[in-house]
């Protein structure tokens, strides 16, 4: 199906679309590269170049769902504030990112995943 030899995907066990996006990798025949990055959070310099990559600015990257982003007023905090407060929290990191040969993309929704496999 794909010509493409690797992936990394940026994943939480615990989110059905992670886990979801994870069995689309599987299916293409690839075995990717999986960073639970809650156990391990990216840096700053890359957080922002996974964002960057995907076409997207850190507002658009973190899961407004979570407490922590309205106990720390992200709302109307700038996109630096943003990235670092996700760095600190991770868990404010939306998942899952997906890196291959053809691309990175916030796998939001699942399908998304396709673009780049």
């Amino acid at each position: 199906m794909t010509n493409m030899a690797s992936a990394t995907i940026f994943h939480n066990q615990r989110c059905n679309t992670s886990r979801t996006v994870l069995g689309i990798i599987r299916d293409a025949g690839i075995e990717p590269t999986v960073v639970k990055y809650l156990d391990t959070p990216p840096t700053r310099a890359e957080l922002e170049k996974l964002i960057s990559d995907a076409g997207l600015v850190p507002s658009q990257a973190v899961r407004k769902r979570e407490a922590a982003y309205k106990e720390l007023g992200l709302a109307d905090a700038s996109e630096s504030e943003i990235l670092d407060a996700m760095i600190t929290h991770p868990i404010l990191i939306e998942r899952p990112f997906v890196v291959t040969d053809k691309g990175t993309v916030l796998a939001r929704p699942a399908a998304k995943v396709d673009d780049i496999l």
